[in-house]
């Protein structure tokens, strides 16, 4: 009888499972001791899957690295360049002439400019011109709102959206709609309007300004403006190559008159 105590405290001694430290190994997890095992929760295809899952990432790969360094950079230039979020910020006294700046690149002036444009317009050229450009806005306004929904990222100071933001559906920050818009309609009157040299400078110069402007407001990152200004050629591109003709703006013009009669 001793003999065998011996013999049993020798051999508890060796399993190391036995010991203190070592017991909660021994315990049956919740899903086994309520369920009956792990063949009532999947079996051990299930218990296999479990280091997997709970394994950490010690060594991303150069890609990850490279892109979230990337996105740290944009969003701390975004907040240091942000000169006029508030009453209180550097560029305070630059905030109303950033404010009207930004609001030449919105999406209400242009399509409620164009729509009354068209409609004094009693040229068979210039309503060709003013169609395609009425459709161009509305291609880059239902474009724009589409990604910002599909992203939804916030600004760098995310602040709430105002009335004329959520009416024209420009609610988050990627892309920047006011930086597409304004190079699409700079590279549109460009191409279809006889301008001076002085002239044409100016209008690039306002494109870029207008995406400037929502940076210093602090409503965009460097990265969605760069973002817009390429979505802006695009959306130029797409409707260049679809242009309507005369014909077809015509009979655009009048199903739409018939409809408001």
């Amino acid at each position: 009888m001793p003999g065998s105590q011996a013999r049993n405290r020798v051999r508890d001694r060796n399993n190391v499972q036995n010991r203190p430290e070592f017991l909660s190994l021994n315990q049956p997890g919740p899903k086994e001791s309520s369920e009956g095992g792990p063949a009532a929760d999947g079996g051990p295809k299930d218990a296999s899957r479990w280091p997997e899952q709970d394994c950490m990432q010690l060594n991303p790969t150069f890609r990850g690295i490279a892109i979230n360094s990337l996105l740290a950079i944009d969003i701390s230039l975004s907040k240091r360049l942000g000169m006029c979020v508030g009453a209180h910020s550097p560029g305070a006294p630059l905030r109303s002439m950033v404010n009207l700046l930004a609001f030449t690149g919105h999406a209400f002036p242009w399509m409620c400019g164009t729509l009354i444009c068209l409609w004094r317009s009693n040229t068979l050229a210039g309503q060709e011109v003013l169609v395609n450009l009425l459709l161009a806005l509305c291609l880059d306004l239902m474009t724009v709102a589409g990604m910002q929904k599909l992203v939804k990222r916030k600004g760098p100071w995310d602040y709430p959206p105002g009335l004329l933001d959520y009416l024209a559906m420009d609610i988050y920050s990627f892309p920047a709609a006011h930086a597409s818009r304004a190079v699409m309609v700079c590279k549109f009157l460009l191409n279809h309007l006889v301008l001076a040299v002085p002239l044409r400078i100016l209008l690039y110069l306002w494109a870029f300004l207008v995406g400037v402007s929502r940076v210093l407001l602090g409503k965009h990152h460097l990265s969605d403006v760069g973002c817009g200004f390429a979505l802006g050629f695009l959306h130029f591109s797409l409707v260049e190559s679809v242009w309507l003709d005369s014909a077809t703006c015509q009979t655009l013009i009048s199903f739409a008159w018939t409809l408001h009669q």
